[in-house]
């Protein structure tokens, strides 16, 4: 058997032993009669986190996820950690990124190989005694049942039902969360909706623009592919648009472990025929030969793999993708799914193989390809879909831009945040006067590190009492862009699962819970709270 070959096996057959481990033997396996203390919806980080915090607390723990996978986007491609200031990330959160240095045997580690992230989730998962459900998917119509303000129990495509006396909805979508008839929005709001300088449509933006004049239509005058027509929104004003997705993609550029880049079907060059135009004029602007580097964001991991991710005017991000996919069927957002792995898929094909790609670039491109022992049971490309942004709760209280630049303290703080405002880009579309192309709506602004009140993950009162949601929280698109990042899911997540300990033992709604007692128990943990 050769190397790769080995590696694979070695890495399915711990995937098996896991999996009989957790006695989770997919979509077969049907829980418990028993009720659980917590049912947590959603294996992310924030997910896995939220269940162990809740099972060291002495609950028992039920974690419901849809696929075969623990961490999303952590153990899903984002090896490149997204930390901001890593002296506010503490408690649990900062345990993890520790766990991973052990495995390359430092003591920290934030730069990491996504099967290692997917080790460390397995190994915190089995020590805290979690119950872990795989290919247990929400029904998509009536999978939440409610008396009065309370989630009894919530019932999954195969059959299952679990039963529990709080819940927490990790997801990414929130569909826990919308079935339990909790209010929500997608999109921007509005600049006057909470007095936001940065909400809305954005006025243009100088990263991630086209360096070079390209014009957006074909010889017959229409707009070329990848362009959208140019709406007549004012700068400021609220939509419905999503920003743009993308899969992360861990890349080798060792020929032991690297698999060529995949022609997906239906492949048409005439797809980026915007990118073929523009490259030519880029590398002129640039004065210098193009790299890889100047078309995605390569960032080096451990033993030569990368975390890629979208950088420039036309890259991995496939915008305007995912507009339809927070309010999604399952079937539409396994269409637009596919459609993104088509988009991302066809643009590496494309630098590689198309003539007109600047020579550096194709050269270079050919010298990479994906990582034979990532991935092994999807065909080495990325299990979780970067849901950057879907649903938003608006709950007991909704974080806006005034939370994260000037109001910066709370009184129920449960963590920190401190990465800069981030939101990719929304548009893609010609510029006013129609002759070249532009982005609108990225948005990169740094914000002072902050404290999160543990309002964010509550629903309103009187919508559900025993549901926490430290994943599709309460904020504004603007403050959302800063929240959203991985380290902080998991801060909240543990900050959710004990706050569910301290709602059983005392029995009260979620929103009864002292924000003293919880600080207190979540300091007690390394958690950090205040600057």
């Amino acid at each position: 058997m050769t190397v790769r070959g080995l590696r694979a096996a070695r890495v399915l057959l711990a995937t098996v032993a896991l999996l009989t481990t957790l006695g989770a033997a997919g979509g077969a396996q049907r829980p418990p009669a028993e009720i659980f203390d917590l049912v947590v919806y959603g294996g992310t980080a924030g997910g896995v986190i939220t269940a162990v915090a809740a099972a060291r607390e002495g609950l028992r723990v039920a974690l419901v996820e849809p696929g075969r996978h623990l961490g999303g986007m952590v153990s899903g491609g984002l090896g490149w950690t997204d930390y901001g200031k890593k002296e506010v990330i503490g408690g649990y959160s900062i345990e993890f990124f520790q766990r991973v240095g052990a495995k390359y045997g430092r003591d920290i580690e934030w730069h990491f190989e996504p099967h290692v992230a997917e080790a460390v989730f397995n190994d915190l998962i089995k020590e805290a005694g979690v119950r872990v459900f795989f290919e247990h998917r929400l029904r998509e119509k009536d999978a939440v049942v409610k008396s009065g303000t309370e989630v009894t129990e919530i019932r999954t495509e195969n059959g299952g039902t679990f039963r529990a006396r709080v819940f927490a909805d990790t997801s990414y979508e929130g569909d826990l969360m919308a079935q339990a008839h909790v209010t929500y929005v997608s999109g921007r709001e509005g600049i006057s909706e909470y007095n936001e300088s940065l909400a809305g449509v954005r006025d243009r933006t100088p990263f991630h623009q086209f360096k070079a004049s390209v014009s957006p239509l074909d010889s017959a005058g229409k707009l070329l592919p990848e362009i959208m027509p140019r709406s007549t929104d004012s700068i400021g004003a609220a939509d419905t648009r999503v920003q743009a997705y993308n899969f992360r993609l861990c890349m080798t550029r060792n020929p032991a472990n690297r698999v060529a880049w995949p022609k997906p079907a239906g492949y048409s060059a005439a797809r980026y025929e915007l990118l073929a135009r523009y490259l030519p004029v880029f590398e002129h602007e640039l004065g210098r030969p193009l790299a890889i580097n100047d078309v995605m964001k390569a960032d080096i991991l451990q033993n030569g793999k990368t975390d890629t991710n979208n950088n420039g005017a036309f890259s991995t991000d496939y915008i305007g993708g995912s507009y339809d996919y927070p309010e999604g069927s399952y079937a539409t957002r396994a269409r637009i799914r596919q459609a993104h792995i088509a988009y991302i898929q066809g643009f590496l094909y494309f630098l590689a193989s198309d003539t007109r790609v600047p020579a550096s670039l194709s050269a270079e491109m050919k010298e990479w390809g994906l990582c034979a022992d990532e991935f092994v049971d999807a065909g080495h490309w990325p299990y979780q879909l970067y849901v950057r942004e879907a649903r938003r709760m608006v709950g007991e209280y909704v974080m806006s831009q005034k939370d994260i630049q000037t109001e910066l303290t709370k009184p129920d703080s449960i963590g920190m945040g401190s990465y800069n405002s981030d939101s990719h880009n929304v548009q893609r579309r010609p510029t006013e006067d129609g002759r070249a192309v532009e982005n609108e709506g990225d948005m990169q602004v740094p914000v002072t590190p902050y404290e999160i009140p543990y309002r964010l993950i509550l629903p309103k009162r009187p919508q559900a009492t025993n549901l926490l949601v430290p994943v599709c929280f309460s904020a504004t698109h603007v403050a959302y862009s800063t929240l959203r990042m991985e380290p902080q899911y998991m801060i909240l997540g543990q900050a959710a699962g004990v706050a569910a300990k301290l709602a059983i033992e005392n029995k009260q709604a979620v929103q009864d819970v002292d924000p003293r007692a919880l600080a207190a128990k979540l300091v007690s943990q390394r958690a950090i709270l205040h600057r």
